[in-house]
């Protein structure tokens, strides 16, 4: 099943002519998922196509205002919407209130209920098919990233399984027995089948350079990593806890990702072909995120 990632937002702390505050959509299997909602997500959602209805979680970074302004205006278009499923909200743990104050300061009438957790690390929620964990990384407040895994898949080998006559309701009696006797002959799903892993992205925003990102983006399809700043700004970096663009392809280096794609670009970068040309001397398979570009999986 598709992975598709749509980058929302792509700059960091303040939009530009081209760049809305950080957001990314995920969508699997009709179903969205949000990775930090700044001013401006729900125009963003408008404008490339991520149906609000099926919004069933979102997933906050920190509590820093460009990357949680947007869910005031969010929650209250869904309402007016007729939304009724409830909404779970995450966010390091200790901001909770910050979020319940925000999404709640007009007092306006909502149709559905808002759940907002605080979480450290871990699997923070599991689905039927996937599971988004939390890990911390190094900012100037308390800050997570976040992983999303897809369920690894038994997948039939097909000329195989037909070569043993394994046809029709067969195979739903052996994915649930793990073993199907045909012509007195004991047939176990394993010999059968093979483990299809499930892909996994992970999003690492605002913050320094971590061991902890590197552990959760080992052999990661994806890794979207901020890239506030370009080394001659490193010092900035270091100072804000940020990271260079160098410092970011050097986390999918040493985690062996497959693919980085480099987001929450500071407003002093106009062109990012500098950001960009950094990382790849690091990290060949990196690129810069624009606004609305899609990623599939």
């Amino acid at each position: 099943m598709d992975i598709k990632i749509t980058m929302l937002g792509t700059s960091g702390s303040s939009p530009t002519k081209s760049r809305s505050l950080p957001g990314v959509a995920l969508t699997y299997n009709g179903n969205n998922i949000l990775f930090d909602c700044g001013e401006g997500t729900q125009m963003q959602m408008i404008k490339y196509g991520i149906n609000f209805s099926k919004i069933i979680a979102i997933f906050i970074s920190h509590a820093h205002g460009d990357h949680v302004i947007g869910l005031a205006g969010l929650v209250r278009t869904m309402a007016m919407n007729r939304r009724s499923a409830d909404l779970d909200i995450f966010v390091p743990r200790g901001y909770e209130k910050v979020i319940k104050t925000l999404i709640l300061f007009d007092k306006a009438l909502m149709t559905y209920r808002i759940n907002v957790y605080g979480i450290r690390s871990g699997i923070v929620y599991k689905a039927r098919d996937f599971t988004v964990s939390a890990f911390p990384v190094n900012h100037t407040i308390s800050s997570c990233g976040y992983v999303f895994r897809e369920n690894d898949r038994r997948r039939f080998i097909v000329e195989k399984a037909k070569r043993l006559g394994i046809e029709g309701t067969m195979h739903s009696v052996l994915q649930k027995r793990g073993w199907i006797k045909i012509k007195g002959k004991r047939i176990t799903l394993e010999s059968v089948t093979l483990v299809q892993k499930g892909k996994k992205m992970v999003y690492a925003t605002d913050t320094r350079p971590s061991r902890s990102t590197v552990s959760a983006a080992r052999n990661a399809d994806l890794l979207i990593h901020e890239s506030s700043y370009s080394e001659s700004e490193s010092d900035l970096a270091k100072d804000r806890k940020h990271s260079t663009s160098a410092e970011a392809a050097g986390i999918a280096k040493a985690a062996r990702a497959k693919r980085l794609v480099l987001t929450h670009i500071s407003a002093r970068h106009s062109s990012v072909e500098r950001l960009e040309k950094e990382a790849k001397a690091v990290f060949k398979n990196s690129s810069v995120a624009e606004d609305g570009d899609i990623i599939i999986l």
